[in-house]
């Protein structure tokens, strides 16, 4: 029954985004530079541990596409893929920035995307 196995990862990844929704989730990290800019990769794996910490879950495959850069209210979309391809899109907003400190907050999307056959 490919539907309800589709189903049941949609409902896997949206609930994944509901607890990131209703907990809430933000990181905060020092980037130890005068640049203030968090590298794609370090944001990646930020990301990923507080979505596990916030829903209770494993830490998911996330990717950010770019590094974020230390100055409020920027903001840059990183794509979590769940283990059959499907993809739930996460954006990372800087909230504040505190000498080396970016603190930023994470909001997943409401609802998954399949994955391409």
């Amino acid at each position: 029954m490919p539907i309800a196995r589709l189903t049941a990862v949609t409902w896997s990844l949206s609930a994944v985004a509901v607890g990131a929704l209703l907990v809430g989730c933000s990181g905060s990290v020092s980037v130890g530079n005068s640049e203030s800019k968090l590298s794609k990769d370090k944001l990646s794996a930020t990301v990923a541990k507080k979505l596990a910490e916030t829903t209770g879950q494993p830490e998911p495959d996330v990717t950010c596409p770019e590094d974020l850069a230390g100055k409020v209210g920027t903001k840059t979309r990183c794509t979590l893929t769940a283990g059959d391809g499907s993809t739930l899109g996460v954006t990372a907003t800087v909230t504040s920035v505190e000498g080396d400190q970016i603190n930023f907050d994470i909001k997943a999307d409401d609802t998954a995307s399949p994955a391409a056959n």
